[in-house]
Order: C-alpha cells, then structure tokens, then sequence
C-alpha cells in the first residue's frame, strides 16, 4: 500500500486564524471586491511559502503550484458569460496565500491552459496504462487508491471536508470504474480495433 500522505502540518504551514475584530478596526480596502475579501478557499495555507507547496505538486502531479491556483479560481470565479480573469490577476495575492505577485488576465488564460493541457495529457497517459494491460488488476486497484488519496488530499487543504462514508462510497465507485475499463479494454484488445484515420483494421480475427 502507498505511504501515508503527509498532513499540511508537515508543509510548514499553520491553520488559518481569523482576527478578532475590534470596534476600531478600519474598514476593508474597498478597493477590493467583497468577494475576494470573503474567499477562503486557501485559508489553510496561511504563511505557506510557493516553492515549498511548488515541491510538493511537482513531486505528486504534473501540476505547478501556480496552476493549481490558478485553475481552482477559474473555476470559483465563473459567470455566465466566462471566467473573470482580470479579477483574479489584479487579486491573486489576496485570494491564494502563497502567490505574491499579481497577474495579467493572458497570464492568468496562460496558467489555465497549461492546466487543461496537462489534465489532458495526463488522462491519455492514464487510460492507456489502464487499459494496455501493464497493470494487473490488483495493481491497478493500488495505483488508484495512491492517485485519489493525492487528489483528496488537495481538495481537503482547498477546504472540502468528505466524510468517511463519501470517501469510502467515491472510491468504490472509482475501482468499480476502473475495473470495467479494464475489462473493456481486454475486448476491445481481442476484438480487434480501427484505425480512426484510414479505417485500417488492427489485430482483427
């Protein structure tokens, strides 16, 4: 079984502490939208410095620190009519605690894309490793509960709290996924595929 994740404790990170409002507070920067002030998305990473939570992704995912931010903020901060990325450039110190600078909106879109392309990418190269028959079965059952305790682990530092029983339910679901995949690509590996470019048929009877 893969090694136990390791808790926020151990990135040098301390829990979020909301100040105590005195009666002489000043009031918020009213240059900042209200719901940037109110974001806690990355509470839990107050004083988290970026190389070190960069380290951390790169050594676990084929993501930045800086990707990861950014593409859980475009996915917070969209309308109807698409992401708001000036709002998230002009604001990304305020609502990601380990980045410091702000960003234009093309370098906002730039971070996203690499996101999506990688996310892309990653998924092909996953899915084939599932279903090319590299894994046994019982290999495969372990590569997914190592890949989906990575992923929990992010979305609880982004704040999700899951339930034992939502954890327990989401990763059988995950496993029965996978092993139906599995066995639909043993078919799809004896029965022969075709070429999507010319119609050639590979490995047919």
């Amino acid at each position: 079984m893969p090694e136990q994740r390791a808790p926020p404790a151990e990135w040098d990170l301390a829990p979020a502490v909301e100040p105590v409002v005195e009666a002489s507070a000043p009031e918020p920067d009213s240059d900042v939208p209200r719901d940037v002030r109110e974001y806690k998305r990355f509470s839990k990473m107050d004083g988290a410095q970026y190389d070190r939570v960069n380290e951390f992704l790169r050594d676990r995912t084929y993501i930045t620190a800086r990707e990861w931010a950014i593409a859980r903020l475009c996915a917070d901060f969209r309308t109807e009519t698409g992401v708001e990325m000036t709002k998230i450039g002009e604001n990304l110190p305020e609502l990601v605690p380990f980045m410091t600078d702000t960003y234009s909106p093309q370098a906002v879109n730039q971070a996203r894309s690499a996101f999506e392309d990688k996310v892309r990418k990653a998924g092909a190269t996953f899915l084939y490793g599932a279903m090319c028959d590299f894994f046994t079965a019982d290999e495969l059952d372990d590569l997914m509960y190592e890949v989906t305790e990575v992923a929990k682990f992010l979305l609880e530092v982004e704040g999700v709290d899951l339930a034992v029983e939502e954890e327990l339910a989401a990763e059988e679901r995950i496993s029965t996924v996978m092993r139906d995949v599995r066995s639909a690509s043993d078919e799809l590996r004896h029965d022969g595929t075709e070429c999507p470019n010319c119609g050639h048929e590979f490995g047919g009877d």
